[in-house]
């Protein structure tokens, strides 16, 4: 595989006895939140192969975007610094935000940080990052631009290959996961996931729970990146042209099976039954979900794994948590411990 070693691989399986006591089913968690530190998370990932990208390119400057409590941008700023190029971050807010999670990260290593509105980034986001990146090269710099959650063609082979990882570790513990559960946020892991899943015939049901948006919206963004990612599977040997192009051609939106009723009030906006859920799975397990992310998806699994819920034909239920735990501190306020 022609990318970065970064991230500490290959991450932990745990076994959630007391939540699977409850529920009667076997339910697991993929520690991807202990991919790293700076780094911690699913991006680490996508990043070691978009970055090495950036620097097979000789790019010096690393571009991206997110909400200001993006995990994303804070791997990608903790990258740049690791490697010595520079970061700079388009954040998306609503009002001047506390110096504090992952925005206090990103600044704490020393990226450029730029603010845009809501409506700014969701319709000009690229755009916006175009003309920085353009400022930035006006100045000596190369840029590499990173689209939101590394979410595109290389950031795919992230998880396409962490599919493997887990087919390895079944192996190895001697169980067979037939339900995956992700966070989809921006459509990246999901959609590693499930391609890796359907090219190499494992046969598992992978479910994206969105903390944003809505299933069409993901279905369409999976089909496009995973058809991006193809050329750079061809390219490092895992397929041919021939299968690349069947593939290709095969793909479909309902490929990609998602769970849209939990993106509750909004994203990174939690309610108090998410925040209740959060603190009775930490003293549950000892076991920490955050607001933005797998706080909503395991909330949604709760209450899916209930009589009639979509989760109860399934037995051993495989969660990636994808981390997140920055983002805890700027609402600790708002929990009811």
């Amino acid at each position: 595989m022609n990318k970065l070693s970064l991230a500490n691989l290959p991450t932990q399986i745990q076994h959630l006895s007391r939540w699977s006591a409850e529920c009667g089913k076997n339910i697991y968690v993929k520690r991807d939140d202990q991919t790293g530190s700076e780094w911690s998370g699913n991006k680490i990932r996508k990043l070691e192969f978009a970055v090495k990208e950036a620097l097979d390119q000789g790019c010096n400057l690393l571009i991206t975007c997110g909400g200001i409590q993006s995990n994303h941008c804070r791997a990608t700023v903790a990258v740049a610094t690791r490697l010595g190029l520079r970061s700079a971050v388009l954040l998306r807010i609503s009002e001047q935000p506390p110096l504090a999670g992952n925005y206090f990260l990103d600044r704490l290593m020393g990226a450029d940080v730029r603010f845009c509105t809501r409506d700014e980034y969701r319709d000009h986001r690229a755009e916006i990052m175009q003309e920085m990146a353009d400022v930035y090269a006006a100045q000596g710099f190369k840029p590499y631009i990173i689209p939101e959650g590394a979410s595109f063609g290389i950031g795919t082979l992230g998880y396409y290959h962490a599919m493997k990882e887990i087919v390895a570790q079944e192996r190895e513990m001697g169980i067979s996961f037939d339900t995956l559960v992700v966070a989809t946020g921006s459509g990246g892991t999901l959609a590693g996931l499930q391609l890796s899943n359907l090219v190499n015939g494992y046969g598992k049901r992978i479910i994206g729970v969105c903390v944003c948006d809505d299933t069409a919206y993901f279905q369409a963004i999976a089909v496009r990146i995973s058809r991006d990612a193809l050329p750079y599977l061809v390219a490092q040997g895992e397929l041919s042209q021939d299968r690349a192009d069947h593939v290709a051609k095969a793909l479909e939106p309902m490929d990609f099976e998602l769970f849209e009723e939990y993106v509750g009030i909004g994203y990174a906006l939690s309610r108090p039954e998410e925040l209740a859920h959060i603190a009775r799975m930490a003293r549950l397990e000892g076991t920490v979900f955050d607001p933005v992310y797998t706080g909503k998806a395991t909330y949604g699994m709760v209450n899916e794994l209930k009589p009639g819920g979509r989760l109860r034909s399934s037995e051993n239920i495989l969660f990636i948590h994808t981390g997140g735990l920055f983002g805890l501190f700027p609402v600790s306020g708002s929990f009811q411990l």
